[in-house]
């Protein structure tokens, strides 16, 4: 694993992490909530390393990181309702789940042809994935049984299979919070970083 610390130099740090990410890498980087773990959507391979150093069982689905609301549309079906809210909510600390498109993956979805999908307000992430070109299917870079690992030091040793981590020092520890947009009303999966009054008062 090759560690930059972001602050040292953040622009090599993003184009080393968009480089590794074309050639099948996985890469660790900070979001606005937890650090990530991810890969390029379109390499089914590197989809299948994500899960194999994150000991992830296949059934679970991953998230997708976009850059914008222009890009998650390309990746899931918005009711004017959803389109709505994303655009005034987004970037954020939520996981909005949704119908997806034909261009995601089937290996990340549920069972019903849904995708979870973030906008982190994160300029390291975000750029990363400008720089890219393409989504990020995202997973959090903690241990199973204790999702509030996010000491950098700590990631480095747990997950030394990635190919990079973007080391941005210790984060706070939190979590998205996940919203079901596809269901009216909207369902709120997990209640995390991020108010969520808002969606329970939505017909």
């Amino acid at each position: 694993m090759i560690v930059y610390h972001y602050d040292q130099d953040p622009e090599t740090a993003i184009e080393q992490a968009a480089e590794s990410l074309r050639s099948g890498g996985v890469v660790i980087y900070p979001t606005d909530t937890l650090y990530g773990m991810g890969c390029d959507t379109r390499n089914p391979q590197a989809i299948n390393r994500v899960y194999n150093i994150k000991k992830l069982n296949k059934r679970k689905p991953l998230s997708l990181l976009c850059s914008d609301l222009e890009q998650i549309v390309k990746y899931a079906q918005l009711n004017n309702t959803a389109f709505d809210l994303l655009k005034r909510l987004l970037p954020g600390p939520y996981t909005f789940i949704l119908p997806a498109t034909r261009l995601v993956p089937r290996v990340v979805m549920n069972s019903q042809r849904k995708v979870g999908i973030r906008v982190p307000d994160n300029p390291v992430c975000l750029g990363i994935i400008k720089a890219l070109g393409s989504p990020l299917m995202n997973t959090s870079a903690d241990y199973e049984t204790d999702d509030q690992l996010n000491d950098p030091e700590i990631i480095k040793v747990q997950y030394k299979a990635a190919d990079i981590l973007i080391d941005c020092g210790p984060l706070e520890h939190s979590q998205s919070s996940i919203i079901d947009l596809s269901t009216t009303p909207p369902v709120v999966v997990r209640q995390g970083k991020g108010p969520i009054e808002e969606f329970m008062c939505i017909d």
